[in-house]
């Protein structure tokens, strides 16, 4: 795929940023008795993050107005400056004195690499999300982070949307909200739906790649996404953001603070409402959330408890659309005729809607779940050079789906058949609604030792102890047919139960001027427990406990000042979710754990103050390499259980190898350009595919390596902007990503073409008398109105041709759309 003229561009229009230059300010934040750098220090620039530089630098640019500049680091007093405008000099230096109010970032610390811990990661600021938080789920607003694919059922980004790293899926990626587990215990899987616009209320993310260090919740296999909500403004507040754009896609909110009163209480808050009727048809969604945070905090004690929930109704979209609503060939939608996956009124509709047919035509066809969070976080003090961040946390949740069945056998219910006269009727028409009634309850502790007098160790010992009790239950709410049934009737339950315990140390340690070692050690129980009756009237009796070691180390090496060698060994094991264990075919063995060894190596490069493009340059480039070796790993099949999950199978040995390359430059922040590349082999070992013969004998292919599936060879992301007026910023955002597999057969007949996105963003901010800030923005999305697809599924068996026939579904994602903004700061 061809990258190269969005590069180009870049490089024509950095030529011309000499005449744009302005700097921006370089800070050091050092100890201010002894001088010792503090380079873990928190600098935050008008409310936002601002990103360490390297070197224990942090810099900023300022425009014209009022801003605050607050610095913060265990152990100190807080230091505010207020500026008018840029400062005097581009290089400043900064003292903090002992004895401190804590920050939340004492709890956050512990989850977080550092140029220190030979990982790879990526941060994410406030400021970075606001840029492109129009509405769309998070996984869009992280879209241009290394080796990221993301996917939307309905479409546009709204509603149930998911994410890939390395080409592994949200069950294989380590989510958590202040250091509290976001994953769901069961299916390890993160439903961001349940929390719409989670983004307006966190003030800094990071996204770890690979095994990454010991965070609480499962193992990560791809990645880990860590997100903070825990700062709040010394200021007061109130803002409000409104979006309108395609597909009747409206998004409102309102965010208000109440600053710092008496010097030491904070309240922050903020309520969402986001609804659209969804690119694909009948794909509507209707989400509703808020978030609201009340804190202490004091000489070395801070205390704050957080509450957040989301509520969404979305009309049901998982089952995608059959390839030849895409193709538009009638010889395939005949087949799907003849083979029972369509009936002649579905080919119909196929014939009419296209691309944005929707499977479902019942009116209630819905999925109805809320989800309320409840954290109470303590950040202590223990001195000049300890300190403990801990967490006790509650999440509720609970819902519904409703769907409508047609021609289902009584039996499959638990229910007699009906008798009419001489007619014994065994099928119905029904409406049944499968529900989730859960609780997840427990602690988190982080106790940090970072010393004041020497900045060259640091330790961390940390862990949590957390439960899960989930109740799953089918009732029937109506019967074209039946003998007699009571109101809502359950015709299934199963109750599961999980206990996971971790405990974690990890430190770091200049060993040398120029060396650096890191270590982290991590032990984990599991205990999981199913009984009761599945959907299909089986009965489960599920019990795995699982015991886990996981150590890592690294190493990093100081070439010069802003450049860094680093490697890193991490093993990362983790038990297998509940549909390995309850979707399997009877008689097939239970769900391996799987382990994996990771090792990762690379270089930085991180400057602020060259002179390439004008008076100030900031450079940053990482090459980053990764060998993943896995043993049992659990891959996708391609296919879907009755609720839209991926069906997954253990392989023997499998890997995945790449190189990560990213790369920003940025001219006095008038014109920047950042590039991500990710080139991998993704395989597995040893593959036997399966086949079958007319007389539906079984044919198992011979050994081969094959590629597995959903795993490109190539994600690419670019993005331009520049300020070619005051106030106005104008950016590119380009995606490509490469062939995609559906299963590991490694046939071109089941996969996701190769697809190409750009994007256009335009932000132009006013400062009127009256109120801070009102800034209008536009996000153009799919500029160039191409048709892609980005997720799908696959299966086959001998059909009516007495051939094997394969059918495959996809998720095809919005053509040319848009969502325009108004965002108002009071």
């Amino acid at each position: 795929m061809k990258t190269s003229f969005l590069t180009g561009a870049a490089l024509c229009v950095l030529a011309a940023a000499p005449a744009w230059a302005q700097g921006p300010a370089l800070i050091t934040v050092k100890d201010a008795a002894t001088g010792v750098v503090l380079p873990n220090a928190t600098v935050v620039l008008d409310g936002q993050p601002l990103p360490p530089t390297g070197g224990g630098q942090f810099e900023f640019t300022m425009g014209d107005g009022p801003h605050e500049l607050r610095i913060t680091f265990v152990g100190y007093e807080p230091l505010v400056r207020q500026y008018n405008g840029r400062p005097d000099s581009r290089y400043l230096d900064f003292g903090l004195k002992p004895a401190t109010v804590l920050t939340g970032e004492a709890v956050v610390t512990a989850q977080r690499a550092s140029d220190r811990t030979a990982t790879a990661y990526t941060n994410v600021s406030k400021e970075d999300l606001a840029k492109r938080n129009f509405g769309q789920d998070l996984p869009y607003l992280l879209d241009q982070t290394p080796s990221l694919v993301v996917t939307s059922d309905a479409g546009a980004g709204v509603g149930y949307t998911d994410l890939r790293i390395r080409g592994t899926g949200t069950t294989g990626i380590n989510m958590t909200i202040n250091g509290v587990p976001l994953n769901d215990p069961e299916s390890r899987g993160a439903f961001l739906v349940n929390l719409p616009d989670l983004a307006s209320s966190i003030s800094s993310l990071q996204v770890q790649r690979g095994v990454g260090t010991s965070q609480n919740g499962g193992a990560a296999f791809g990645a880990s996404i860590n997100i903070s909500t825990l700062d709040s403004r010394r200021e007061a507040y109130a803002e409000s953001q409104n979006s309108y754009g395609s597909f009747n896609t409206w998004k409102n909110n309102l965010q208000f603070g109440s600053g710092l009163l008496g010097g030491h209480f904070t309240v922050d808050g903020r309520l969402s409402r986001i609804a659209t009727d969804g690119y694909m048809n009948r794909a509507s969604s209707d989400l509703k959330s808020y978030y609201l945070a009340a804190g202490y905090q004091g000489k070395s004690t801070q205390l704050k408890f957080i509450t957040f929930s989301g509520r969404e109704k979305t009309y049901q979209a998982w089952n995608g659309v059959p390839e030849p609503a895409i193709t538009g060939d009638p010889a395939l939608l005949q087949t799907y005729i003849d083979n029972g996956e369509l009936s002649a009124a579905n080919a119909e509709r196929v014939r009419q809607e296209g691309r944005r047919y929707s499977y479902y035509t019942y009116d209630n066809q819905t999925d109805n779940y809320q989800q309320n969070h409840y954290q109470l976080h303590l950040s202590q003090g223990l001195g000049p050079d300890w300190n403990i961040g801990a967490a006790l946390h509650l999440t509720r949740g609970f819902g519904y789906y409703e769907s409508f069945r047609a021609r289902r056998r009584l039996s499959a219910y638990g229910l007699e058949n009906v008798v009419i006269g001489s007619q014994t009727i065994s099928r119905t028409d029904l409406i049944d609604r499968k529900w989730l009634d859960n609780y997840f309850y427990g602690g988190t502790f982080a106790l940090n030792y970072q010393p004041r007098s020497n900045d060259r160790f640091q330790a961390t010992l940390g862990g949590a102890a957390n439960r899960f009790d989930n109740e799953h239950y089918g009732e029937i709410i109506w019967a074209q047919y039946a003998t007699t049934i009571a109101h809502r009737q359950r015709y299934y339950f199963n109750d599961a139960t999980k206990s996971d315990y971790n405990v974690y140390a990890r430190a770091t340690w200049q060993l040398l001027p120029r060396l650096g070692v890191y270590a982290d050690l991590q032990l984990r129980r599991i205990d999981y427990r199913i009984q009761g009756i599945n959907n299909d009237q089986r009965k489960l009796d599920t019990r795995a406990d699982y015991t886990f070691f996981n150590p890592k180390a690294g190493a990093t090496f100081t070439l010069a000042e802003g450049q860094q060698l680093y490697a890193s060994l991490a093993v990362g094991q983790r038990e297998p979710v509940r549909s390995d264990f309850t979707d399997r075919p009877a008689g097939d063995v239970s769900a391996q754990a799987e382990r994996l060894d990771d090792f990762e190596a690379g270089y930085r490069f991180n400057r602020a103050d060259l002179r390439l493009l004008g008076p100030r340059t900031t450079l940053r480039l990482e090459a980053n390499g990764f060998y993943m070796s896995y043993q049992n790993q659990l891959v996708a099949t391609g296919q879907l259980n009755d609720v839209g999950t991926p069906l997954r199978t253990n392989v023997a040995r499998s890997y995945r190898r790449g190189v990560e390359l990213t790369g920003f430059v940025s001219a006095d922040d008038k014109i920047s350009f950042s590039t991500t590349q990710t080139l991998s082999q993704n395989h597995i070992l040893d593959y036997r595919g399966v086949s079958y013969d007319a007389n539906f004998n079984p044919i198992e292919a011979a050994s081969r390596t094959s590629t597995i599936s959903y795993s490109p060879a190539l994600v690419s992301a670019q993005t331009l902007e520049g300020q070619p007026l005051k106030n106005l910023r104008l950016a590119l955002l380009y995606k490509a990503v490469s062939r995609q597999y559906l299963d590991n057969s490694e046939n071109q007949r089941r996969s996701l073409d190769p697809y190409q996105v750009l994007d256009l963003r335009i932000r132009y901010a006013i400062h009127p008398s009256f109120l801070k800030e009102i800034e209008l923005a536009l996000l153009v999305n799919n500029l160039l109105n191409r048709e892609y697809v980005t997720n799908g599924y696959t299966y086959s068996y001998i059909g009516a041709s007495r051939r094997e026939e394969t059918f495959n579904w996809y998720y095809p994602q919005a053509t040319r759309n848009f969502l325009a903004s108004v965002g108002v700061k009071f």
